[in-house]
């Protein structure tokens, strides 16, 4: 007799289906309309291929196009599957390495053959032209579970080396899935946890497109095999692809890097890997922005202090830090070296310091100074923490991934029964900067206990309802990430939506119970005892530099007027006006405004150009006609409005009341 299993549906549902069958057949069962859209099945939770069998009772929600987030997964991991078969079908040889599916697309990394070297971007229509041809060949792709060692047998056979290193660092007598690109056995095939589309069928040839190629070390270490990284865009369909390219033409044109090229904000340069040079304009910015929040901390309680770049390696193995960080951070030995043929040398014999990757250690030392009482609690610390981690070159972005960096960093020693307040009072904190600074939209994330973790099942229980209680008592709608919150305690994240639609997370509130109680923190309670107090982990920009770089691309580098590094010219038509332009700055100044001159003899079309390529929000016209009326042609930048007349006085006060910082207003 058929052995039957009882499948439940989202809608309450049971369907019984014989041993064997597949999501596939119940899609088909429910009707031919379901059975084309669905891509794949979500089993007692585990999305895996809509053609595996079931293998008992299993409740069952089927995923298709609709199901967003899960479709895009699945299909950018079958696009990098597909690129990695067309790159061996047109350069035999090249091995493969792994190719994971990314935010907006896919990437694999492959190791050519040393008579090929790094493949080209001139290379990539041809290894798109062979995607598509397996992609139109309708393959299926079909899982295969196999032992350790005959994966290894075969990746050795066929020479890809990389392969078969990694599989023998999979645990012994685990199975292990590969999955074919075809019914033969000679097909195409790879080691890979999967899910996978049914076939290669399922994907729209015309949804996806190879971007860039870069180097990339095997496993991410120097010094292993440098390999070749092809990096590709993929979407459900070519709508999808083409608003996406959209983006990626005007996030070019608003690249950070690029625009503070222009206005003159900032370089880097190889003698300083990850570390910022800040010109004259780009650290007006920084002060502007540290100025405006200094003001807002100061409004809300808390007390800025300042603490010590270099610390001993023992404070950083008591907090915990060096066994789980060590490997990012600079390490320095508490030593003068000799110096042999020119060359410093160490003699290893020293004590180790090391530059601060993070600012919690130091500020639990400025609280420990003295006896707290209940009665101080809350105390609130803030710091613009410089700290320094050891990020992979490759892995430096602009100013938005850099080595050094300033955090804006805080930290709130309170009761557990302070917790949600402060909680709710952060919120309202972010939230007010947030929307001062253009971003009045963004998203609340609470990441909840990870399977690895420490504390009792009691102290997480607590926290993460005292969590959700603050967000629901100030009226934020808040998404749950299951198993996401650090080893010590849940944390919120704070994601911020840019003009052109991407995703930022910025701000972070995270609770730390555990830090106090190692680095002996106490108060004296109500009952004249000593305990630990919660530790809260509070950012809202995150790091100053990669602020900067979000607010220049969120405003295409026209930033706000309070924030803008020159906020006003005063450009001459004819040279007879210098004097007068000069008059005009100089009011401008005594108001307060950031203000510079323009009397070149140059066409005023030419300043024009010029000045609206550096981002100045204004800019003031002034010509013989002007200095005698003592008035001015304001000109904003990006306004259609040609220009307005106004007298000197009504323009100063116009500006200096539009110049005004948010929180001062």
């Amino acid at each position: 007799m058929t052995k039957m299993f009882k499948i439940a549906l989202p809608d309450g549902s049971v369907k019984e289906m014989p041993e064997g069958s597949t999501p596939a057949d119940v899609a088909a069962a429910i009707g031919p309309g379901l059975a084309k859209a669905a891509l794949a099945a979500r089993i007692n939770g585990e999305v895996r291929d809509i053609m595996r069998p079931f293998e008992g009772d299993a409740s069952l929600a089927l995923i298709t196009s609709r199901d967003e987030a899960d479709a895009l997964e699945l299909v950018r991991h079958d696009y990098a599957h597909i690129l990695a078969e067309a790159v061996q079908n047109l350069y035999p040889g090249t091995q493969i390495t792994f190719g994971p599916a990314t935010d907006d697309g896919f990437y694999y990394d492959f190791a050519p053959t040393a008579e090929h070297g790094p493949f080209t971007e001139e290379e990539l229509p041809a290894i798109e032209a062979e995607m598509r041809r397996i992609i139109a060949a309708d393959e299926p792709l079909i899982r295969e579970v196999w032992q350790r060692e005959d994966v290894r047998a075969l990746f050795e056979k066929q020479g890809e080396r990389f392969k078969a290193e990694w599989v023998m660092e999979l645990p012994e007598g685990e199975p292990i899935t590969m999955y074919r690109s075809g019914r033969t056995k000679d097909a195409w095939i790879d080691l890979c946890r999967g899910p996978h589309l049914a076939s290669t069928g399922k994907l729209d040839p015309n949804a996806f497109k190879l971007t860039r190629v870069s180097g990339a070390y095997w496993r991410g270490d120097p010094k292993n095999p440098m390999l070749s990284r092809i990096y590709g865009t993929a979407w459900l369909n070519r709508k999808q692809l083409d608003e996406y390219l959209v983006r990626l033409e005007e996030a070019a044109k608003r690249d950070h890097r690029k625009i503070g090229q222009e206005m003159d904000l900032f370089h880097l340069q190889a003698e300083a890997h990850g570390s910022v040079f800040w010109h004259p304009k780009g650290w007006t910015i920084w002060r502007q922005l540290e100025a405006y929040m200094s003001r807002r901390l100061d409004a809300a309680g808390y007390q800025q202090i300042r603490t010590p770049q270099l610390i001993d390696s023992k404070l950083w193995v008591q907090s915990g830090h060096w066994g789980k960080f060590r490997e990012n951070m600079f390490v320095v030995p508490d030593e003068v070296p000799s110096t042999e043929e020119g060359k410093p040398v160490i003699t290893g014999n020293a004590e180790l310091l090391a530059l601060k990757p993070m600012n919690c250690p130091a500020h639990i030392q400025v609280f420990k100074q003295g006896i707290t009482s209940y009665r101080e609690l809350p105390v609130r610390f803030a710091e613009y923490g410089c700290c320094h981690r050891n990020e992979p070159h490759g892995a430096l972005h602009g100013i938005m991934r850099v080595r050094q960096f300033t955090q804006d960093d805080g930290h709130i020693f309170c009761t557990r029964d302070q917790l949600i307040d402060e909680t709710k009072r952060f919120c309202a904190l972010l939230d007010l900067v947030y929307r001062d600074l253009g971003f009045a939209d963004y998203k609340v994330k609470m990441a909840t206990r990870p399977d690895e973790r420490i504390g009792s099942d009691e102290e997480w229980d607590r926290a993460e309802a005292d969590l959700e209680t603050a967000l629901k008592e100030t009226g934020l709608d808040y998404e749950v990430l299951p198993g996401e919150g650090a080893f010590y305690g849940p944390k919120l994240e704070f994601h911020l939506t840019d003009a052109i639609g991407r995703t930022w997370q910025c701000g972070t509130h995270q609770l730390d119970p555990q830090m106090p109680q190692r680095l002996g923190a106490y108060y004296v309670g109500e009952d004249g005892e000593k305990h630990h107090p919660l530790m809260l982990h509070r950012a809202i920009l995150g790091t100053f530099e990669r602020f900067i770089g979000i607010l220049i691309e969120h405003y295409a580098g026209k930033l706000p007027l309070w924030l803008a590094p020159v906020q006003a010219v005063v450009a001459t038509i004819v040279s007879d006006a210098d004097a007068y332009a000069e008059q005009v700055a100089a009011k401008l100044t005594a108001a307060g405004i950031r203000v510079e001159t323009d009397l070149r003899n140059e066409k005023i079309n030419y300043k024009v150009r010029e000045h609206s390529l550096a981002k100045v929000p204004l800019l003031l016209v002034v010509g013989k006609r002007e200095a005698e009326e003592g008035t001015v042609a304001l000109r904003r930048l990006g306004s259609e409005e040609h220009q307005k007349m106004l007298g000197l006085d009504e323009a100063v006060t116009m500006i200096g009341s539009e110049a005004v910082p948010p929180d001062l207003r």
